[in-house]
C-alpha cells in the first residue's frame, strides 16, 4: 500500500510517500505505526484535527478500514474561497 503525503505534511516527514507492505486494520492503526517510526512522523501526525485522509482516493475517517486499500493520503484541510 502506498501512503502519500501533501503539504506540509509531507514537508514535516521529510518525503511525499512510502510503501506499506503490512496493512493496518484502520487509518488509526496505520498513524500509530507511523508515529513510531521517527519523530518527524510524530510531529506530523502530533495533532490528527489538522489533518484528513483519504483512502484510494476517497475522503474518510480515521476509523476506516485498510483491508484492500491500495493508497492512503495524509493533507491539510481544504479551503476555498
Amino acid at each position: 500500500m502506498d501512503v502519500l503525503y501533501f503539504a506540509w505534511v509531507r514537508e514535516r516527514v521529510g518525503h511525499p510517500k512510502d510503501r506499506i507492505d503490512t496493512v493496518p486494520d484502520t487509518v488509526m492503526d496505520l498513524v500509530e505505526a507511523l508515529r513510531a517510526r521517527e519523530d518527524r512522523y510524530a510531529a506530523a501526525f502530533a495533532d490528527l484535527s489538522a489533518l484528513r485522509v483519504a483512502v484510494d482516493q476517497e475522503l474518510a475517517d480515521f476509523d476506516a478500514p485498510l483491508a484492500g486499500a491500495r493508497e492512503v493520503a495524509f493533507f491539510p484541510p481544504m479551503t476555498g474561497g
